[in-house]
Parts: C-alpha cells; structure tokens; sequence
C-alpha cells in the first residue's frame, strides 16, 4: 500500500514510518497540515493517517477539506484526545476510524489494513502490472510471464516503488527516502545492491529487460519499446 503520514511529531512520525516500511508499504510523510492537504489531493494514496493537533491546518480541517472536495480516500485519525465527544467530531469530519495515542502498532497496522480493504471494490489499486510484470498488493505476491517470483520484503518495497513510477526516471534520493527512509545520501551502496538483486530476479531469465540504470540520474522500470 502507499500512505501517507501526517504527523508533526518527529519521534512518533520516524516510528511509525519505520515500522509501515518494515510491514512491507510505501509511505511518505509531512509534519504539517496544510502541506498533508496538499499531498493528498495531488497524489493518490491508499489509507491517510492523519493526527488531530497539527501546525497550520489542524488534523479535522484536512479531512473536512479533503471530503469537501470529492476525496474519499479513507482516513485514520491518531489523536491524543480520548473524550468521546471528541472522537465523535473526528468521525463526523469525514474519518473513517479513530485510534488514540499511545497505540500498539499491530492495532494501527490492522486498522489501516482494514480501511484499505473496505475501499477495495471502489476503485483502490490492488494489482500493478507493466509489460508482462504483475504485483499483487493484496497477496504480496509477484509474476512475470506467469511466473511467480519470491522477493524479500525490502524488495518487494523497492519494486512497487519502480512500477508505481513506471516509465520515469527514479533517482537514488527518491529510492532512499520512499524504501529506506534516509533524507540524504550516505554514500551506501545499498541501492546498487538491492537493484542487482532485483534485477536477477525480475529480468535474469527473460529475453527482455525491464529495469534500466539511466547512467548520472537513476532507474527506470519501463515497458520495452
């Protein structure tokens, strides 16, 4: 799935998206809200974990704008507010669920996996495919020409990433940021590595290559021409 987090809290956003990662999503975040509305409504996300006390525009404002203009991306509030009163607002500004600070994150992971599921048969992308590679969300499972292929979990991750930019140029910053949660580079060879890995899995035994190195810039997962 992809996400997005918004959260303003460094500790609390680093943690949770360390460990969506680690579950195997794509995850951006922001720590403000009127930079999470507009993520929001120019991307297309699967689940939006929203917190309720955020700078410039506050968690129920986002998602009141959002649902006013048509998005119906589905939403979980994480709030540290626990009056009921206040998760009734939550709900009727246009939530989908209400989870409330501290959490387990095996509670949150359920209940994002659930939102997800519910909005399956509207429209959400569960299935990914580009030339005669297929990635099913759902059953975290990869074919090509028919073919499964087993990728580890960071693979998996890098791979969604390439084929949800399909045709475009990747570049390392984006890969390090989106898989491995790095905001700069640190001069790793962990990309190189992981795309070799890729590489012997999804192009190795196949006539044609889908994963090109586009030499000073980046990658590109793109259909053969």
């Amino acid at each position: 799935m992809k996400l997005l987090v918004i959260e303003d809290d460094p500790v609390a956003s680093g943690y949770l998206c360390k460990a969506l990662k680690e579950s195997g999503h794509v995850v951006d975040a922001v720590d403000d809200g009127m930079q999470g509305l507009q993520r929001a409504t120019s991307e297309s996300f699967d689940v939006l974990i929203i917190d309720r006390m955020l700078p410039s525009l506050d968690g129920l404002t986002v998602i009141e704008t959002l649902r006013k203009s048509g998005n119906d991306t589905p939403v979980l509030i994480v709030s540290a507010l626990i009056e009921v009163d206040e998760r009734v607002r939550g709900l009727r500004s246009g939530g989908d669920d209400y989870l409330v600070k501290p959490y387990a994150f095996a509670e949150l992971l359920a209940r994002v996996e659930v939102l997800a599921g519910r909005r399956g048969g509207d429209g959400r992308v569960t299935r990914l495919e580009v030339a005669d590679l297929e990635l099913d969300l759902l059953s975290r499972s990869v074919k090509r020409a028919g073919e499964s292929i087993e990728l580890q979990p960071r693979e998996f991750t890098l791979l969604e990433y390439l084929m949800r930019h399909a045709g475009q140029v990747v570049t390392r910053t984006m890969l390090l940021e989106a898989v491995w949660d790095f905001h700069f580079d640190p001069q790793t060879n962990v990309i190189d590595v992981h795309i070799s890995r890729l590489r012997r899995k999804i192009d190795k035994d196949f006539d044609v290559a889908l994963i090109h190195t586009i030499r000073g810039a980046g990658y590109s997962l793109r259909e053969p021409t």
